[in-house]
């Protein structure tokens, strides 16, 4: 069986994000544990170089995992907390668009605050060059938060063998989930929602 190929975007770059991270990468290593081959890939990117960001969010993969602060006062905005760090999903799309390459992942998870109310998910919609499962937040949500979530969603996603399913309709299917679980464990609504996304008319027209 082809490994899982998950990557693990940092863009938020303080000792919070770095903690969030280090627990979610814990968590898929452990998936790999007893196995002779690993079922899961991990590729973990954390700079400030626009270049190598920019690949990062194009290049194939099974699930895109990005953590920043979320922000929107004027544009949806990935944004370190030191602030000296920003990508601009707009920016972001005509880089895309002029090149060609947009997100080529099934499963994206956007692991900022608000990041899926309606802005983002349009902006999000001008960067993709197939149908997605989008998973974003509602409201502001603390790294804790985040973990409980990721790995609820993880261990669902991991144990979903894909029989009868595409690669979005298990990342929703592991969402759904992992929601639910959430409310379970914390006995409060979670932030998080999935939803499917396609490309916008534009996106369509440039990225393949």
């Amino acid at each position: 069986m082809k490994p899982r190929r998950i990557t693990l975007v940092d863009l938020g770059l303080d000792s919070g994000f770095d903690a969030s991270m280090t627990f979610v990468q814990g968590v898929l290593q452990n998936v790999n544990a007893g196995y002779e081959e690993p079922v899961i890939e991990i590729e973990f990117i954390r700079s400030r170089d626009m270049s190598t960001i920019r690949e990062a969010l194009s290049t194939p993969t099974d699930v895109l995992h990005v953590m920043a602060h979320g922000d929107h006062s004027e544009e949806p905005t990935f944004v370190s907390s030191d602030e000296k760090t920003q990508v601009s999903l707009p920016a972001l799309a005509n880089q895309m668009l002029d090149q060609g390459a947009g997100i080529a992942a099934p499963v994206v998870v956007a692991d900022g605050c608000k990041t899926g109310i309606g802005v983002w998910q349009k902006a999000v919609r001008d960067c993709l060059q197939g149908p997605i499962t989008y998973i974003g937040t509602s409201r502001l949500l603390y790294w804790h938060e985040s973990t409980v979530f990721c790995s609820a969603f993880y261990g669902a996603l991991t144990r979903n063998k894909g029989k009868g399913k595409g690669k979005a309709e298990q990342g929703m299917d592991a969402a759904t989930r992992a929601i639910d679980a959430y409310v379970l464990i914390t006995d409060k609504p979670s932030g998080f929602k999935a939803v499917t996304l396609t490309p916008s008319r534009r996106a369509s027209k440039s990225l393949r």
